[in-house]
């Protein structure tokens, strides 16, 4: 059986006397670089384009079709509340369409609009040039290992969160 967060229990006695060190500890580096690197295309995006990251977010899995706000959910990993606003955001901004489910109104599928399109054209020659500014000192080889370890680490978080995480945690996957 796969260990849970909840089955998690501390390692042998001597464990505790192990120091912790926050740099030497993944997820607090991993963390600390998600950090920094939203903060550096957060600026550049709010600056540019007044686009909050939820929202560049949204509009980059949006350009591959619409969504329900759902699945959303599940392929931006926010939680429903941050896709929820920026959703509104982006419909107030002409951005996005919302487009209620005809065989169920409760339910709204999100597109982006010709103006969503056309911004998002303008902002994917800057997301690739600092993907490739970030990735610039790994060699190919570097990055597919650094690509693969991350959805490694990501699939083993949703495994410890257990079988009920919530749509936020599932990892991405490479196609």
């Amino acid at each position: 059986m796969a260990a849970t967060v909840s089955s998690l229990t501390p390692g042998s006695p001597d464990a505790a006397s192990e120091q912790l060190s926050l740099s030497d500890y993944v997820p607090y580096r991993l963390a600390t670089a998600s950090s920094a690197v939203s903060r550096l295309i957060a600026r550049a995006y709010e600056d540019r384009f007044g686009l909050s990251i939820p929202q560049w977010r949204l509009m980059s899995i949006l350009i591959e079709g619409p969504l329900t706000q759902h699945q959303a959910v599940a392929r931006t990993a926010m939680d429903k509340v941050r896709v929820s606003r920026a959703a509104q955001d982006l419909v107030e901004r002409r951005l996005v369409a919302r487009i209620t489910n005809r065989t169920d109104r409760r339910s709204h599928t999100l597109e982006l609009t010709a103006a969503g399109r056309r911004l998002f054209a303008e902002i994917r020659p800057l997301a690739l040039a600092y993907e490739a500014a970030l990735l610039a000192g790994l060699a190919p080889g570097e990055v597919a290992t650094l690509k693969r370890l991350m959805g490694r680490l990501e699939a083993a978080a949703v495994q410890l969160y257990g079988a009920d995480a919530p749509p936020e945690v599932v990892p991405v996957t490479e196609d």
